[in-house]
């Protein structure tokens, strides 16, 4: 079981907010007559302290997209540009695939909202999801956390004010109300109906992409994962390419039932590779965040 430590390192030109996750040894031993040259000396390691029996640390990225004011949006293309060539390849609705999964992506995308968050000085962006039919949208906690502004995107491109029913830090979880009511919900599936290997969708707005659908399988479950303060939570582990601006957003199987919602992602440390998605992403099970949900709702009534 690891325990992820780090601080926040959040600047203006950040898209996102990292914390250090040490690697278990590794399983094999390179053949040095087999292994690949070494990094180029413009990308030296640096040195940093290591607990006995593990190898270099990661950094786990909470996924708070920081497209600050004006400079939103050449902020995301530089950040697209400089990484296009490390990123791994984001599989999205097409070729690469099942065509029942188009399908699911097209009817799930009409329930997936974008979030803006106005803070002091700032402004970042999230994902959503329309959770009943009185127009109530379930996110991340981290999302909305500290703004003095919400608005929310609907994918006909109506723009709603929202307003913070509750949020529990501890859990990641949010609700908000947007007062729209009749919008399309999306069918919850069970977390204990969950297997490794199951193919699953990914939905959100990374950098503020909006309408953005990944493709991957259940990597792993029940992976601890933390969020910052000693607080951990048991997550759905998925190689779904998820982003900063994920967050919120849900991870569906491919039934078109929600089983997820997108929390972290797991980044190379400082000096070793841009931030992004590496294949390593987190979601909170559907059942606990839903059971978090009723709760915030229930107190407000």
């Amino acid at each position: 079981m690891h325990q992820y430590t780090g601080r926040h390192a959040r600047r203006r030109e950040d898209y996102t907010a990292t914390r250090e996750l040490p690697l278990p040894p590794p399983l094999y031993a390179p053949d040095p007559r087999t292994a690949p040259p070494p990094w180029p000396a413009q990308r030296p390691q640096r040195r940093r302290r290591r607990r006995s029996g593990h190898a270099p640390v990661l950094v786990v990225a909470v996924l708070l997209a920081a497209l600050v004011g004006a400079v939103a949006g050449t902020a995301g293309t530089r950040v697209l540009d400089e990484r296009s060539e490390v990123l791994p390849q984001t599989r999205t609705a097409g070729a690469d695939m099942p065509a029942g999964l188009t399908a699911v992506a097209n009817r799930m995308r009409r329930s997936v909202v974008s979030i803006e968050v106005r803070r002091a000085g700032s402004r970042s962006t999230g994902s959503g999801f329309v959770i009943d039919r009185q127009g109530h949208v379930l996110t991340n906690a981290h999302v909305v956390e500290g703004a003095f502004g919400v608005t929310v995107t609907l994918a006909d491109r109506r723009v709603r004010r929202a307003e913070i029913v509750g949020l529990d830090t501890a859990e990641d979880v949010a609700v908000l109300t947007i007062g729209a009511a009749g919008l399309p919900v999306p069918p919850m599936g069970g977390s204990d109906q969950v297997r490794v290997g199951d193919q699953v969708l990914a939905f959100g707005s990374p950098l503020g992409l909006a309408g953005t659908v990944t493709f991957g399988i259940v990597s792993a479950l029940d992976r601890q994962v933390g969020i910052g303060d000693g607080r951990t939570i048991r997550a759905v582990q998925t190689d779904a390419a998820i982003n900063p601006g994920n967050s919120g957003g849900p991870l569906v199987n491919t039934r078109g039932q929600v089983i997820g919602v997108n929390t972290a992602i797991a980044t190379l440390g400082e000096g070793r590779a841009p931030g992004g998605s590496i294949g390593i992403g987190f979601a909170i099970p559907i059942d606990r965040a839903m059971a978090v949900a009723a709760q915030l709702l229930g107190s407000t009534q």
